[in-house]
């Protein structure tokens, strides 16, 4: 007798489940996605214990007829498959079908939807079909689903706590209403308003809508394109940081997706604005030709291959980069608005810089129905290097005081000259031919076996470099030549700096980062440190110096370098002024 046997479809459902439905979030998704899918444009998400005991989701759709409204509960049935060609051509959020069916197999499901005056009502529980009846309804489609996994304890009990489930549904209600600016969302809990969208169309307000006014008025916008991609969205200014990814929203052909590839190719744009441990807030909408990705590679469907990936890359990083550039850092002490300015607090505001370098606040207007952005002009850096700052003195031997027409500034000296040097050595490092110093006592270096044969295998980078390293003996190289861009004083501790960097990196070795660790890494070890005094003289050539720079406003690991106080706010600080 046959021990192979074909299982229900009922269980296979169950199964299809365990990838499909593994909380409240992944019910929600598959039933919003399935109302954007039916062109809604008003979506209302309505949760009980935070889906625990009830998840209900209502559009405004294009709805169902009574045989599509049953059909649609059958295992592998969907109206968005036709044909094996249409694989490649994928254009909607959903097309398994298999969520419906799995979802209904492991709860009690209520289906009321229509196309016109007259619709269906459709109750399954655990997978077997109930009742079905004709009713009067509303175009589009309601469908309720309770008592999630009442039937397989086992999965009951993986869920988490109403808080986490809550978080996990809101996150993702945010993040769709990202991606559809559009769509009216409305989420709910025990009839609280938890997240709410005008659907007004306009990604900045929406953006508002759902971080608020301190992330959406720091935002900038970015729009580019190439023959395959198109990029539109807002990234965020550097002082607005995430201690996570969470906030890095990438949305492909309308999809939300977690692709780890495209976040650290976001986060590498931001290379020198940030700190390493920290993250942007960023919305990117990215349109391709549906021929390019793949999205058929995971159940939920929120990650996907993208065949040309290294010209998106191009495109995301010229992009984000330019914008970053293109928009003044410098951080603006600013007092919150109060009745009394002796409690006031500071904020930090990222500034733009008109033409004619007054400074003025970058303003977002935000009202009842229209989010306004900032209209004044962008400057590049270029313009930049006509600032002039008089330097007045060292405060607590770490801060440069300076001053001009437009208010007072403070330089932490060492981060302004880990930017000025960092930039000479990544500058360095790109020319062709490097000038070299012969040492009249050559540099020894010993190695363990182990990093030893890793210096061997990458000694073409060192050479290229203008290093002259030859082995010399057991597990030990010699330096006879340097480039002449080592500091003076510092050329074995640098060439042992750059010899750890190539043992580091020697399972990601990309010449490019290289040279960014080397420039980072002796720029940090040899400028001024903190709490160390320093001569005006040095300090009025370290101001002429920054400000030369191409980033004058970062240190290379992302910190600020310049902070300025406004002539307006000090006067606010000591009461020369009230208003």
């Amino acid at each position: 007798m046959s021990k192979i046997k074909i299982m229900s479809d009922i269980l296979a459902n169950k199964i299809a489940a365990g990838e499909v439905v593994e909380k409240c979030a992944s019910v929600v998704k598959e039933l919003v996605e399935n109302s954007i899918d039916a062109d809604s444009s008003e979506i209302k998400i309505e949760l009980i214990d935070a889906g625990l005991k009830s998840i209900k989701v209502t559009d405004n759709g294009i709805g169902m007829d009574e045989q599509d409204a049953l059909m649609a509960f059958s295992r592998h049935a969907t109206s968005k498959l036709l044909k094996e060609d249409d694989l490649f051509f994928i254009d909607t959020l959903g097309f398994r079908g298999e969520a419906l069916p799995s979802i209904a197999s492991v709860s009690k499901v209520t289906l009321i939807t229509a196309t016109d005056d007259v619709g269906s009502i459709i109750k399954i529980t655990g997978g077997h079909l109930i009742s079905q009846e004709k009713i009067s309804a509303n175009r589009g489609t309601s469908i309720e689903v309770s008592s999630l996994f009442y039937n397989t304890p086992a999965r009951l009990k993986y869920l988490k706590s109403e808080t986490t489930e809550l978080a996990n549904t809101t996150s993702f209600i945010e993040k769709l209403a990202l991606s559809y600016p559009h769509i009216r969302f409305t989420l709910t809990n025990n009839g609280k308003t938890i997240v709410q969208t005008s659907g007004s169309n306009n990604l900045l307000k929406t953006i508002h809508e759902v971080y608020g006014l301190q992330i959406s008025s720091n935002m900038i916008e970015i729009n580019n394109s190439n023959d395959d991609f198109d990029v539109y969205g807002y990234i965020c200014k550097p002082q607005i940081l995430k201690s996570n990814r969470n906030h890095m929203i990438t949305i492909v052909n309308g999809r939300i997706i977690r692709n780890n590839e495209l976040n650290n190719i976001i986060n590498d744009a931001y290379y020198t604005y940030i700190p390493d441990i920290k993250y942007p807030v960023v919305v990117l909408l990215i349109n391709t030709d549906p021929t390019l990705i793949d999205v058929n590679i995971h159940p939920t469907k929120q990650d996907i291959k993208i065949s040309k990936i290294k010209e998106l890359s191009d495109l995301l990083t010229t992009t984000i980069k330019d914008a970053l550039y293109k928009t003044l850092l410098i951080p603006k002490i600013e007092l919150t608005p109060n009745d009394n300015p002796v409690k006031n607090t500071y904020v930090e505001e990222i500034i733009k810089q008109p033409t004619s370098f007054e400074v003025q606040e970058e303003q977002t207007v935000f009202d009842l129905n229209v989010v306004e952005e900032d209209k004044s002009p962008v400057v590049i850096n270029e313009k930049l290097k006509t600032l002039k700052l008089y330097p007045v003195g060292l405060a607590l031997g770490t801060y440069i005081i300076a001053q001009n027409d437009e208010g007072l500034f403070l330089i932490d000296q060492h981060a302004a000259q880990e930017r000025i040097n960092y930039e000479k050595y990544l500058k360095a490092l790109k020319e062709e031919k490097t000038s070299t110093i012969a040492l009249l006592f050559p540099i020894n270096i010993e190695l363990s076996s182990s990093d030893y044969l890793i210096i061997k295998e990458n000694i073409d980078v060192l050479l290229n470099m203008g290093f002259k390293i030859e082995e010399f003996g057991l597990n030990t190289f010699i330096i006879k030549e340097h480039p002449t861009w080592l500091k003076k004083g510092y050329e074995e501790e640098q060439c042992r700096r750059i010899i750890d960097l190539i043992i580091t990196n020697k399972n990601k070795f990309s010449r490019v980062k290289f040279n960014e660790h080397i420039a980072i890494t002796l720029a940090c070890k040899t400028s001024i440190k903190g709490n160390t005094n320093i001569s005006m003289e040095s300090i009025e050539e370290l101001l002429e110096e920054l400000v030369l720079t191409d980033n004058p406003y970062n240190c290379p690991h992302g910190r600020p370098t310049i902070i300025k106080f406004s002539i307006y706010e000090l006067e606010r600080m000591f009461k020369r002024v009230m208003n």
